[in-house]
């Protein structure tokens, strides 16, 4: 039985998540294994916003900041589980997104850009200014999500950090599920046709302004999603998440994989969050690096890393 490409990238990550850890000489590559989930999460959203709709957003970290704050104020303010408090922040961030998106997608070009720019930057803003209520740029803790002790009880004894390896990497695996089935859905099929042309999508029927918009609130909820769990994995959170650089990474690690590939975005996110690990050796220099391996990648390899190299297998195998 052949297998399709969705079932081929559901399971290459599968067995990456699953036979990883046997190759880590310690708890601390647990955590940056976590944070390539969370990460991954994200930039998948972003595929679906960049890579299926064309459409780009420098801001969607401002998202990622409302799922991290939901989860550490909703248990404060409105005495809710912080499990609830991130799906509230899911729904938060949708709304939104949908608020926001209905005049700022109507731009194209580095006008979506800038305005994106703005939304996140004026998130930020707020998370670090509004000091009574976020903690400001201080920070704010976070409770506790309950279910290691949960599992402990049940009999399933693990450290903090190989609970939130396996719990992020479900979310992501979750995740690239539910994008790969819309890659192939009316509504992808759609998104696709608007990536190519949006004169011609239009022409054969595609509502362009909803179509727009609805990738934009799924990504939305992606951030927002992923910025929560990283607010719950670390118990603390700073307006950082939201962050003008966070953005901008966020951007850079889809298209450093690949913006069309779901496998090829969370590629990216894997390397540029382990590149500052592994650059650390060269001290003052490691920025250099690390922007010399992107333009790099962008000179050499539009398509992203992992498509190109791909390519290039295929055509040495024929």
């Amino acid at each position: 039985m052949k297998l399709s490409n969705k079932q081929i990238t559901l399971l290459v990550l599968a067995v990456l998540i699953v036979v990883s850890p046997f190759f880590f000489p310690s708890s601390f590559y647990y955590r940056v294994g976590a944070l390539i989930f969370i990460n991954g999460l994200a930039v998948t959203g972003m595929v679906i916003l960049t890579g299926y709709a064309g459409q780009v957003s420098l801001g969607h970290a401002g998202f990622a900041g409302i799922g991290a704050y939901g989860c550490a104020l909703a248990p404060v303010y409105l005495g809710i589980h912080p499990a609830l408090a991130a799906i509230l922040g899911a729904v938060v961030s949708g709304c939104i997104a949908y608020l926001v998106g209905r005049p700022i997608l109507r731009l194209k070009g580095y006008y979506l850009g800038v305005a994106t720019l703005g939304f996140g930057i004026l998130v930020a803003m707020v998370l670090a200014n509004e000091t009574g209520i976020t903690g400001g740029p201080d920070g704010i803790q976070v409770d506790d999500l309950g279910l290691r002790g949960l599992l402990k009880d049940l009999g399933w004894k693990m450290k903090n950090s190989q609970f939130w390896y396996g719990f992020t990497g479900l979310a992501l695996l979750l995740g690239a599920w539910i994008a790969l089935n819309l890659h192939n859905s009316p509504t992808g099929r759609a998104l696709r046709a608007l990536h190519g042309s949006e004169i011609a999508a239009q022409t054969v029927g595609v509502d362009v302004a909803r179509m727009k918009l609805q990738a934009f609130v799924i990504s939305a909820i992606y951030a927002s999603v992923a910025g929560s769990l990283l607010a719950l994995q670390n118990r603390f959170i700073t307006p950082d998440v939201a962050g003008y650089m966070h953005s901008i990474e966020m951007v850079t690690m889809a298209v450093l994989g690949g913006a069309g590939s779901v496998l090829g975005s969370i590629f990216g996110a894997a390397i540029l969050t382990m590149l500052p690990q592994v650059l650390t050796v060269f001290a003052e220099y490691e920025h250099i690096m690390l922007g010399l391996v992107m333009i790099l990648v962008m000179i050499f390899m539009r398509d992203g890393l992992l498509p190109s190299v791909l390519r290039v297998l295929r055509g040495r195998g024929e």
